[in-house]
C-alpha cells in the first residue's frame, strides 16, 4: 500500500522529532503549466529578499483580494515554508502561546523551539482547529493565575489534523473570546482551498471579522504547489502594531536564511494568480481525495471506529477507542503503540494522536488520503481522471487493505 516518494515507517526510536509528521500530501504529480514556468525561471540564481520580492506579493495579495480579504503588498511576507515563517511569526510576538488540541504537529515544536510556554485547549465536539470558547476562557485566566502571559492564540479554520471546518458562529464565538483576552490570533488558511463541499461550506477567515488582530498564513502546498517547492505567505493588519510585526517578522527571515528560491518563487506567483489550468486542477484534485476521505470515513465507521466526517484537506482523524481491548490484547495501549501497528500492516506512516497534541492514552491516528490513490505517478494521475476512481484496482486494493487492517484492529487475536 505504499506510495513511491512516500517514506515508510520510522524504525529510529519512538517518535522522533525529525519525523513529524509531514502534512498530508496531495499524492499526485505536479501540474505541467506549473513545471514549465519553473522550468522557465531556473536560471534565476539569486533567492527572493526577505519576505518576497514586488511580483510574488502582489501575485498573493490578488489572492487574499478575491477571497474578501483586501491587502497590500506591504501586508504581506513570503517565506521558504510554512515552518520558518510560523516560527518567525512566533518569534515576532511575546507571550505565552495557545493552541486547539489536537493541533498540527509542526506547531508546539516552532514555539519550544523559541522556550515559549504552550498551553493547550480542548476543541468543541462539532469540530477540531479552533478552541472551545469556554475553555479559551477558562485557560486564560488559569495561565493568568500561574504568573503566565498568554498572548497569542493558533487556529486553523480548515484543519489539520481533523479535516473538519470550523462554523462560522464557532469561530465568531473563539475568537471574539480571545480578543477580548487582548490575545493576538494567528490563523492558518492553509486547507481553506480544499473544500469537499465548496458550495455547503463557508470558509470564513478571522481577519474578516478582526482584521487589526489577526495574522493569516498558509502554505501554498495545501492546494496549489508540490511540497518540494517551499513557499508559503502571511497576512498582516494594516495596522502600525501589524507593520511592526511584519518588519519583525522579515528580520526572523533573514536571520534564518528562509528565502524563496527564484524558481519556486515565479511557479508560486504563477500558481497565486490563479489562471484556468491551476484552478481546475485545485478543483480536481480536491474532488478526487474528497471521494476517497468519503471510502476512508466509511472504513473507519465500518471497523467501529469513529471519527468525524472530512469536510477539507487529505485526511481525517480516526479514533479507535470502541477497539480498545481488543487493541491491548494485541500489546497496543496508547497512540505510539497504534502508530508502529496500523503503520507496519499497512506500509506507510500513520501518525499517532500524540504527533498533534493528544494525550497519549487516546487511540487516535491521522489517516491520509494521499497513498491511496496508487504507487507509481501514472497511477496517481490515472485516479485524478478516472470517473469514477474507487473503482480503480489500485484505489480499490488500497481501501480493501485499510479496511481489513482497521477491521483486525477491533478483533481479539486467536490463542
Amino acid at each position: 500500500m505504499g506510495t513511491a516518494g512516500t517514506p515508510g515507517p520510522v524504525h529510529e526510536g519512538r517518535g522522533p522529532v525529525r519525523y513529524g509528521p509531514l502534512a498530508p500530501d496531495v499524492g499526485l504529480p505536479a501540474l505541467p503549466e506549473l513545471v514549465a514556468v519553473l522550468a522557465d525561471a531556473a536560471g534565476r540564481t539569486s533567492p527572493e529578499p526577505p519576505g518576497g520580492g514586488p511580483v510574488l506579493r502582489e501575485a498573493a495579495c490578488g489572492y487574499w483580494s478575491r477571497r474578501g480579504l483586501p491587502t497590500h503588498p506591504q501586508e504581506a511576507a513570503v517565506a521558504a515554508g510554512p515552518q520558518p515563517l510560523l516560527l518567525a511569526l512566533l518569534a515576532a510576538h511575546g507571550g505565552d502561546v495557545l493552541m486547539p488540541r489536537p493541533h498540527p504537529a509542526s506547531w508546539a515544536p516552532q514555539a519550544r523551539l523559541l522556550g515559549r510556554p504552550v498551553f493547550q485547549v480542548p476543541t468543541p465536539a462539532e469540530c477540531g482547529g479552533v478552541p472551545d470558547p469556554y475553555a479559551l476562557l477558562e485557560t486564560v485566566r488559569r495561565v493568568r493565575a500561574e504568573g503566565g502571559t498568554p498572548r497569542l492564540l493558533l487556529l486553523s479554520i480548515a484543519d489539520d489534523p481533523t479535516g473538519t471546518v470550523a462554523p462560522p458562529e464557532l469561530l465568531r464565538e473563539a475568537c471574539e473570546a480571545a480578543v477580548g483576552e487582548g490575545l493576538h490570533i494567528i490563523s492558518d488558511e492553509t486547507w481553506r482551498d480544499t473544500l469537499h463541499r465548496p458550495r455547503e461550506t463557508v470558509p470564513l477567515s478571522p481577519a474578516e471579522m478582526w482584521p487589526d488582530d489577526v495574522t493569516v498564513f498558509f502554505d501554498l502546498a495545501g492546494a496549489f504547489t508540490p511540497a518540494s517547492w517551499p513557499a508559503a505567505v502571511a497576512r498582516f493588519p494594516a495596522t502600525s502594531g501589524g507593520a511592526l510585526r511584519r518588519a519583525r517578522t522579515l528580520d526572523r527571515l533573514t536571520a534564518l536564511g528562509a528565502l524563496v528560491a527564484g524558481p519556486v518563487a515565479a511557479a508560486a506567483a504563477h500558481a497565486l494568480d490563479e489562471p484556468p489550468a491551476v484552478t481546475e486542477r485545485v478543483a480536481a484534485a480536491t474532488a478526487l481525495h474528497a471521494r476517497v476521505a468519503g471510502a476512508v470515513h466509511h472504513a473507519v465507521l465500518t471497523a467501529g471506529a469513529l471519527t468525524r466526517p472530512p469536510a477539507a484537506g487529505r485526511h481525517l482523524y480516526a479514533d479507535l477507542g470502541p477497539a480498545r481491548r481488543s487493541l491491548a490484547a494485541r500489546g497496543v495501549g496508547d497512540s505510539m503503540e497504534l502508530e508502529e501497528f496500523l503503520s507496519e500492516r499497512l506500509g506507510i506512516q500513520i501518525p499517532g494522536g500524540h504527533r498533534f497534541g493528544d494525550e497519549l492514552g487516546a487511540l487516535r491516528v491521522r489517516l491520509a488520503t494521499g497513498p491511496l490513490l496508487g504507487p507509481t505517478a501514472e497511477d496517481r494521475t490515472e485516479s485524478l481522471t478516472a470517473a469514477n476512481p474507487l473503482e480503480l484496482p489500485h484505489v480499490a486494493e488500497a481501501l480493501n487493505t485499510l479496511t481489513t487492517v482497521l477491521t483486525e484492529a477491533r478483533e481479539f487475536p486467536r490463542r
